[in-house]
């Protein structure tokens, strides 16, 4: 990549001068050092986390400031950070392929659940998106079905907003970077009152691309969007009996997508459009409010999110077919728990939590496939004539369409209880239980009208002639649904030693589970099939088994402990490992032939076995330096899967990679000698991930690579002026590849990417 002296100096000198000139009014703010980015913390009782109170969870956890020098504005960059953790960046903002400790989910329901300011983000489509302001983000590794229930069976990630509770005036991001790339984001935080606090914020965003779609000579990832987000948050700090909370938040994103390069040609080279839309709606409110020694907690969220996928799904420059889906989702929510605390005699002490959780949502969906010429011709026609040549037929026009019509309304509730008791000041035993119900229902609408042309060539003395014209017109309606009732345990036992150097250790015994459900994606195929069918060519698919996928549920083993250095505490760890018993773990995968669909299928018999550590080291004798490392390895492997055709037994899971690496290193120097500068931090960092294997017979990998990074960030009192660059290296390496209809397609990673980032805080 060339870099131009000259482009980058001229932005830097006009960024250092609005720096200087903010910097030189900006009031001192009383900010929080910066916490510790890779620490397990036992959690506290607050209102976004009235579940967890006193027992250990195996976190990592993100202050703001740390958010702020890794440069995370959305969810996609926390990944690696926390060990067994990745999210690939591939696709669109649809696709967030969420992986913790071998378990996954690459489309339909997520195995990690995402809550962003109290709200539990029920689609995974919508976890895609930049936030301004992040005030922490907590993600938590291993099971919490049985308080969170779904989406939740790997683990969850938390992300928190600015308060304007916890500050008051004006901030502003700008940033420049390469591609094309530019963020402006800019909010409000007002404190009318001791009791009341509001804020508004608002960002934008856009890049150029780093993809290249050589049949059109255009950027194929190219993209835009936004967002704006209202908090008002009631909290009276002398008399804390009642709390509110309210946070709503709309976004759009409108992106081109999908870079699918050729792996025999190494070119993006697809002649029809791909992009992908999104607008989405939030609205959560949380109110929690203490009576004598029980408090009561209700969180309500409101979700409405209107998509359209479109693609040229054989992505080749010839016209096979194209996909669309359009869809909009309506979805509610209500969690209400109440927990207290007691004593029991001198030595006991009992705390407990009961709560009720419903949701509801409803998808109307359109899915419409178009065949073109080239598909016709290739995935019908020729395999057609290919069974019978005495009598060929002929399309009567250049395309079709394959229309799919879905109405997916799903429902649930639970009862969870959570029980606490300390036997002493050392042990601590702790058993969580939840009784959760499902209900999905899908009615679907396939259609198809079209017509082709049989031909007479069985006389080799005369070219064909008209034998008859056929007719094809399928409607095919039904009804499908399903329900699901689970009993989820969870018992955590904590044990503070009289060692120092291994203060306290851990076993969490807990069952993980996902409903199943409908896989939407599978109608093209079922009517191609169909289609095919009246020409004799295919049995009929039971729509019921084929477009059906059953449960995933599991048994989680781990154990850990937390491990300090000295008596000065400059170094802290946590070290884990893990064992995960998996039945019928739902995968994706492409099948092989000519098929448009994409499978939802259960493995029979899973495990993933691994450890993680994760430590933090500032030396007392050299506190400007801080330390940071974590690494995760994970042995995910089939123990029964046999998909009708072979065996994969004992192969790996595929998409989950076997080990993540993270290691930061920050260095921040004092500038007493600069009136307009208080800091100047150097930071690196490198990120590792790998092997993953692309398909369920482990032909093909991406092996392991590492990527680094760097920057060096000019802060006075909350505002900065960050000079950084990601891949720093220009590290070749594929995050993506799947094989559809003979075909292997892959998404190369970003290259090395250069940027500038100013921060600017006005408090009041």
């Amino acid at each position: 990549m060339n870099w131009n002296i000259k482009f980058f100096c001229r932005p830097f000198l006009i960024a250092m001068t609005l720096f200087h000139s903010a910097s030189s009014i900006a009031a001192t703010t009383n900010e929080n050092t910066d916490s510790t980015i890779l620490v397990t913390l036992p959690t506290t009782t607050v209102i976004e986390q009235r579940k967890s109170f006193g027992s250990f969870e195996n976190h990592t956890y993100l202050s703001r400031k740390s958010v702020e020098r890794l440069n995370i504005v959305s969810m996609k960059q926390v990944g690696e950070i926390a060990p067994n953790f990745y999210i690939p960046d591939y696709g669109s903002r649809m696709t967030s392929s969420i992986y913790m400790r071998g378990i996954g989910a690459r489309i339909d329901q997520p195995a990690v659940a995402l809550v962003v300011d109290g709200v539990p983000i029920l689609n995974k489509d919508n976890y895609d998106f930049d936030l301004n302001d992040i005030s922490r983000i907590t993600v938590t590794r291993g099971p919490q079905s049985s308080l969170y229930g779904r989406n939740s069976m790997a683990g969850m990630i938390t992300i928190n907003t600015l308060s304007p509770m916890e500050f008051t005036g004006v901030r502003a991001t700008v940033e420049a970077a390469s591609a094309g790339s530019f963020k402006a984001g800019a909010a409000v935080y007002l404190r009318p009152s001791t009791r009341l606090g509001t804020s508004i914020s608002a960002d934008f965003s856009r890049t150029a691309g780093f993809y290249t779609n050589v049949y059109s000579n255009t950027k194929a990832d190219r993209e835009e969007g936004g967002s704006a987000r209202w908090k008002m948050v009631y909290r009276d700090p002398a008399n804390s009996r009642l709390s509110l909370t309210n946070t709503a938040a709309v976004s759009f994103n409108r992106q081109h997508g999908y870079p699918y390069a050729s792996i025999e040609t190494n070119l993006i080279n697809y002649n029809d459009t791909c992009f992908y839309r999104r607008f989405a709606f939030t609205d959560g409110i949380s109110i929690e409010a203490t009576t004598g020694h029980l408090n009561l907690t209700s969180k309500t969220s409101v979700q409405y999110i209107d998509d359209n996928m479109t693609l040229d799904q054989d992505f080749l420059p010839v016209s096979y077919f194209t996909l669309s889906q359009i869809r909009r989702e309506w979805a509610v929510t209500e969690d209400f728990a109440a927990d207290g605390s007691f004593s029991i005699g001198n030595k006991f002490r009992y705390s407990w939590l009961a709560g009720a959780f419903g949701f509801f949502k409803r998808a109307k969906m359109e899915a419409p496939v178009t065949f073109k010429e080239t598909g016709i011709q290739n995935l019908i026609i020729d395999h057609r004539n290919g069974i019978n040549p005495l009598y060929p037929i002929i399309w009567d026009s250049d395309r079709f369409t394959l229309e799919s019509y879905f109405t997916n309304p799903v429902g649930g509730a639970a009862l969870y209880h959570r029980s606490m008791l300390s036997l002493s000041s050392r042990l601590n035993i702790e058993l969580a239980l939840r009784l959760d119900y499902e209900h999905t229902a899908l009615s679907y609408n396939s259609r198809c009208l079209t017509s082709y042309t049989t031909l007479d060539a069985s006389d080799p003395n005369r070219n064909p002639v008209i034998f008859n014209h056929e007719k094809v017109d399928i409607d095919d309606s039904g009804d499908l649904s399903k329900s699901f009732l689970q009993f989820l345990p969870r018992l955590n036992v904590t044990y503070k030693t009289l060692f120092k150097p291994i203060p306290s250790a851990y076993l969490t015994i807990a069952k993980g589970y996902k409903a199943g459900g409908y896989n939407t994606q599978m109608f093209s195929d079922v009517l191609q099939q169909s289609l095919m069918g009246t020409m004799g060519l295919s049995p009929k698919y039971d729509v019921a088994s084929i477009v059906g996928y059953k449960p995933e549920k599991s048994w989680n083993f781990e154990i850990g402990a937390q491990i300090f250095g000295n008596d000065d505490n400059d170094f802290s760890a946590t070290v884990s490992a893990f064992y995960i018993d998996c039945r019928d773990q739902q995968l994706t995968v492409f099948p092989d032939g000519t098929t448009t669909g994409r499978i939802m299928t259960n493995a029979g018999h899973t495990k993933s076995l691994g450890f993680e550590v994760q430590s933090s080291y500032t030396p007392s004798a050299f506190p400007a330096l801080s330390l940071r490392a974590s690494y995760g390895y994970t042995d995910a492997r089939f123990i029964t899967f046999h998909n009708g055709i072979e065996s994969f037994d004992g192969n790996r899971v595929p998409y989950a990679p076997a080990s993540t690496l993270f290691v930061d290193a920050c260095y921040t120097l004092n500038t007493p000698f600069l009136s307009w500068l208080r800091d100047i931090s150097f930071s690196a960092n490198c990120r590792g991930i790998g092997d993953i294997y692309w398909n369920e017979d482990n032909t093909q990998r991406q092996p392991f690579y590492i990527q680094a990074g760097a920057s060096i960030k000019l802060e006075r009192d909350d505002s900065s002026l960050d000079l950084w660059v990601e891949n720093l290296t220009d590290t070749r390496f594929t995050t993506f590849q799947y094989k559809s209809i003979g075909n292997t397609f892959y998404q190369a990673g970003k290259p090395r990417r250069f940027g500038i980032t100013i921060r600017l805080c006005f408090q009041s």
